[in-house]
């Protein structure tokens, strides 16, 4: 019997984890980062949907690790690990990182896409994850599905069509 193929939805600041037949999607990429986590044996992976670059940006004691890069992208490990994966065979793709709006400010603050970017390479570096590919930056929104089947993350830009890596 074929299985059924479902999409796991991941909203902004969440994440979740899928094995194949099923897919695994966010949409909403402006400034925001996608960052998918897989192991290509197994099949499997895992998405968070990255708001901000540091946790220390938060504004409440409650802190949701997923909208982070510094603590979602451990969560994400960790919650990969608890479905068998083992770190050293993970791979990423991410999508996302977007300026959406043009400032006339130089302020680092303003520049939340670059910024959240560059927080999750740091953070992948320090974990010892691969970068295998990326579709960042610009200035258009993105909506992303990867497959854990064929290790493919589609891309959905607006005004730009649909791109894979």
């Amino acid at each position: 019997m074929i299985g059924i193929n479902e999409v796991v939805k991941v909203g902004i600041a969440q994440m979740d984890v899928v094995k194949q037949p099923n897919t695994i999607r966010t949409s909403g990429l402006g400034s925001c980062v996608g960052v998918v986590l897989y192991d290509e044996t197994k099949h499997i992976a895992g998405l968070v949907h990255i708001m901000l670059p540091d946790s220390s940006l938060a504004r409440t004691q409650e802190l949701n690790a997923a909208k982070f890069a510094d603590t979602g992208i451990k969560a994400l490990i960790d919650l990969l690990k608890n479905n068998g994966i083992q770190t050293f065979r993970l791979k990423a793709k991410i999508a996302g990182g977007a300026q959406m709006f043009q400032f006339t400010s130089d302020k680092d603050t303003m520049r939340i896409g670059p910024r959240n970017v560059e927080a999750v390479k740091t953070e992948l570096k320090k974990h010892g994850i691969l970068l295998v590919a990326e579709d960042t930056g610009g200035n258009s929104g993105r909506t992303i599905e990867f497959d854990p089947a064929t290790a493919k993350l589609n891309i959905r830009t607006v005004n730009r069509g649909v791109s894979e890596i």
